[in-house]
């Protein structure tokens, strides 16, 4: 496979991903032999996203087609998902939404408990829509109508938006945009992918201020990540496409008047590949400001498939640790309190599991396990803080969504 991939490196970024589209189904449909029930059954998109709200009940957010329409849908559980809800539609009216993928649907709480949502809405191929968003304040009895959350009407890229809410209630919505590159190019000058904007809300929801730029030159079809530093501001971590064609990862620091930090390198892998790889990176942070970090890097040797560094206040330097095998893919990171939890997906050709390195001390000291494993087609990991620790939300399509304990903590 990384023989196919390193040749496909140097053809056209379509042919690749394409590939690399192919390459993911085939893989899935590996994953269902021996069930026939399961393979019988129309294939999901599976994107999905949890949150925990004041009162410790545990969220998630995905897209249900129900009553022959799409809907980004919400369900929860007081009982780390033993039991859920009935589904919830956010939507009133059906419209498209993206849920497969870099993709998925967001949920986050505001600091009275607010129920903030927001989806990527498709118009075209490829990755050409609008980041939508709508809001509950009466927990979820009722939703105002979605709106578009960028200035941008124009029709062009608008995809794989992230959330987060600060410690004042302010709403940051990030994307990757297109604009940059289409006028670019309609000048015949050249650019490297696309760039990521983002807006912010500070009343709530109810108005959006935007839109600015964080950075040109974003890899097109990775996801972002955005965690809270030690100060409390949102941080962006993105796939860079570094000169001339590298695809590393950038940090910058958000800022609710648009005035984003300047971009720094995150990564220096140097994986050089005209193509976008479909791997999002993951970030959180210590209550002492190190950053960890998850990310995964297909460059031929030794340090292919997924990595984790941290990085300390002042540091520009890494040092990766490389993490599970070499069908590791797709990892994320939370950090709580003490608590350090790891997760990625590992195919092991009959099923595929979620494997994890768990610290309950910080980082100094880690055990390896096992969390969950399916047959069948699945989701990314998505670790959200909780209560009860760490959690790992997984929704799979033979057993639903799938809610484990991580990290224990020390005696």
């Amino acid at each position: 496979m990384k023989r196919m991939m390193h040749g496909l490196a140097t053809a056209p970024k379509f042919l690749f991903c394409m590939f690399m589209l192919v390459t993911t189904a085939m893989q899935g449909a590996l994953a269902h032999e021996g069930h026939a029930g399961a393979a019988a059954t129309k294939r999901l998109e599976l994107g999905t996203s949890a949150a925990v709200d004041k009162e410790g009940r545990l969220w998630v957010a995905s897209k249900e087609t129900l009553d022959g329409g799409e809907f980004v849908v919400l369900r929860r559980s007081a009982d780390l998902g033993k039991t859920w809800s009935k589904p919830i539609k956010v939507q009133n009216t059906p419209e498209p939404v993206s849920a497969g993928g870099e993709e998925r649907p967001k949920i986050a709480f505001g600091p009275k408990d607010e129920i903030y949502v927001t989806y990527t809405k498709p118009v075209a191929k490829p990755h050409i829509g609008d980041i939508r968003f709508a809001r509950s304040v009466d927990g979820a009895r009722s939703f105002s109508e979605p709106v578009t959350v960028h200035a941008s009407r124009d029709r062009i890229v608008h995809a794989f938006g992230s959330m987060i809410v600060d410690r004042a209630g302010r709403i940051f919505i990030v994307w990757i945009d297109g604009r940059d590159a289409t006028a670019t190019r309609a000048r015949g000058e050249s650019y490297r992918g696309s760039a990521i904007y983002y807006a912010v809300s500070s009343d709530g929801g109810a108005t959006f201020k935007g839109d600015y730029k964080i950075a040109d030159h974003v890899c097109e079809c990775c996801r972002i990540s955005l965690a809270l530093n030690a100060q409390g501001n949102p941080v962006a971590m993105w796939r860079h496409v570094f000169e001339p064609n590298a695809r590393d990862h950038a940090v910058a620091e958000l800022a609710p008047d648009g005035k984003a930090g300047t971009a720094m390198r995150a990564t220096f892998d140097d994986w050089r590949i005209d193509a976008c790889p479909h791997h999002g990176p993951s970030l959180a942070y210590a209550a002492d400001g190190t950053r960890h970090q998850v990310w995964f890097n297909g460059k031929d040797g030794d340090s292919a498939g997924v990595q984790y560094a941290t990085v300390a206040p002042g540091q520009t330097s890494i040092k990766p640790v490389k993490l599970g095998e070499a069908q590791a893919s797709h990892a994320d990171i939370a950090v709580q309190g003490k608590q350090v939890a790891i997760a990625w997906k590992q195919f092991d050709g009959q099923a595929t599991a979620i494997m994890a390195k768990l610290s309950a001390d910080g980082g100094a000291t880690w055990q390896s396990r096992e969390l969950v494993r399916t047959a069948g087609d699945s989701d990314k990991p998505f670790l959200i803080h909780s209560p009860a620790g760490i959690l790992l939300v997984w929704r799979t399509n033979n057993e639903g969504i799938r809610v484990v304990r991580t990290v224990q903590e020390a005696s």
